[in-house]
């Protein structure tokens, strides 16, 4: 085998990303479909405009104070693989392959899973024949349709893409990030001049507008509940109501599995990290301060099949623009899933250059990509399309993301203890207010989905739990 393909170590990479691809693998992996569906759920959760603002206000903080945050540890560990090699380093080999095992099983190619399906199904306002409704083979309980089909071509197309080098992954993420930020920036601007409805706007925003309740729906009528009183259950409601905007908000890391490629990642991860999570946290805001001036709160709440976007551009747009929102979605969820692609198979080039995964991972080929560990990826990913049950297995490991950044946040203190000479371009911003408020508000919505929503949250901390026999069966084949 020549050099160009055996060579495993991280200098391998080529370092062509700059700050600009950074800040785009960023913001185009945290735009998705989530932005256009989750407020509906939320706002049913906690019952007003205003307390849906607070939970996204707080989801928004919390990602910005992690983001910080991990510029530290990118700055102590450029290489590729990001948050496993930071969790490798301050608690050992067991807690990072436990990370990249949830990563790998359901976390990674779980969301590439739903992003392409999420794609499929946008499709199908361009082309009915496309829906999931449309099932193209049956037999017993497996079900293929043609969402499904469209959802694997998707990936297989995407990850092939990005076996041919860096390059051409990185012209794709800018330029369907940079379409789909515009396209959801011009929505909004659209909503909140041409789109602002006086009416609804003093509605959602009169005396009522921070009332805790929650919205039901009976015999096809609205039904307002308020809360029960004090500060614990609106916490507990707010907690609730942040799975889906952690969701939404979520793979704002993605640019620390890339760092072996990144220029400078001592300073441009972090820079990335910073920009591209404010530049979401922003347009997220905004875009929903939209839906509270063009939706009144029950309109937000029981939207067609909980596509608020959607309903909000009908509302200024007219039906037109139903198929307009749908291509705008298609190119969104098409440049996230690039990113998660690309992004992902990173982090199991590393766990197998630390022989915990397949070995041909830790093999760069021609274009000094890992070719092997993408298209392992791409077939679990696909596998997941298949079962139907990738959305399930979404909302057990919510509650498993959200352990592993608490982990990955309490590192900082735990490499300032075990290495205080480190070098450390840059240090975490508010240390050690700001971590501590993130880990505590963090642990708070953790426990709350422990106990409030166990039929997700166990199942979630099962499947990290089986990585404990795999990891020590890993050990032992080694050894033989």
């Amino acid at each position: 085998m020549n050099n160009s393909t055996s060579n495993t170590s991280s200098d391998s990479f080529k370092r062509s990303l700059g700050l600009t691809d950074g800040a785009m693998l960023v913001i185009g992996s945290m735009i998705g479909s989530g932005i256009f569906i989750v407020s509906a759920d939320m706002i049913r959760t906690v019952g007003s405009p205003g307390l849906l603002l607070v939970v996204w206000g707080l989801t928004g903080m919390l990602t910005l104070i992690a983001a910080v945050s991990y510029g530290e540890l990118a700055g102590m560990f450029p290489q590729a693989g990001g948050q496993y090699v930071y969790l490798r380093e301050a608690y050992g080999r067991l807690t990072g392959f436990l990370y990249g095992w949830a990563f790998f099983s359901v976390i990674q190619t779980g969301t590439i899973a739903a992003v392409g399906v999420a794609f499929a199904k946008f499709a199908a306002f361009l082309l009915p024949s496309l829906s999931e409704k449309n099932y193209l083979f049956q037999w017993g309980f497996l079900q293929i349709s043609a969402a499904q089909l469209v959802s694997i071509a998707l990936i297989v197309l995407l990850t092939f893409i990005n076996t041919r080098g860096i390059q051409n992954g990185k012209w794709i993420q800018l330029v369907f990030t940079f379409t789909k930020t515009a396209a959801l920036a011009i929505l909004v601007l659209l909503g909140l001049f041409y789109g602002f409805n006086l009416e609804t706007w003093s509605a959602n925003w009169g005396d009522q507008a921070f009332q805790f309740g929650k919205w039901t729906q009976e015999t096809g009528t609205a039904v307002f509940t308020p809360g029960p009183g004090g500060w614990a259950s609106l916490a507990i409601a707010l907690a609730l109501a942040s799975v889906g905007s952690i969701f939404s908000m979520d793979a704002w890391n993605s640019v620390t599995f890339v760092a072996g490629e990144m220029k400078n990642p001592q300073r441009n991860i972090g820079l990335s990290l910073l920009i591209g999570t404010l530049t979401v946290t922003i347009i997220y805001m905004l875009a929903n301060v939209m839906y509270t001036a063009t939706l009144s709160a029950d309109q937000i709440a029981f939207a067609k099949d909980d596509r608020v976007g959607i309903a909000a551009a009908i509302s200024f747009l007219g039906e037109g623009s139903v198929l307009v929102l749908a291509l705008m979605l298609m190119v969104s969820t098409f440049g996230c899933n690039n990113g998660l692609i690309l992004s992902g198979a990173r982090v199991y080039y590393t766990m197998a250059q630390d022989k915990l995964f397949f070995k041909k991972a830790a093999v760069l080929n021609r274009q000094q990509v890992p070719e092997f560990a993408l298209w392992a990826q791409c077939i679990w990913a696909c596998l997941l399309c298949l079962t139907g049950k990738y959305g399930d297995l979404l909302d057990y490991v919510i509650f498993t993301v959200l352990l592993f950044y608490i982990l990955t946040i309490a590192s900082i203190f735990v490499l300032r203890r075990q290495r205080p000479d480190a070098n450390r371009p840059y240090k975490a911003f508010g240390y050690p207010f700001l971590p501590v408020v993130y880990i505590t508000l963090a642990l708070f919505i953790c426990i709350t989905l422990l106990l409030y929503k166990p039929l997700y949250s166990w199942p979630g901390l099962g499947i990290v739990l089986m990585g404990i026999p795999l990891y020590y069966w890993i050990l032992n084949k080694n050894q033989e």
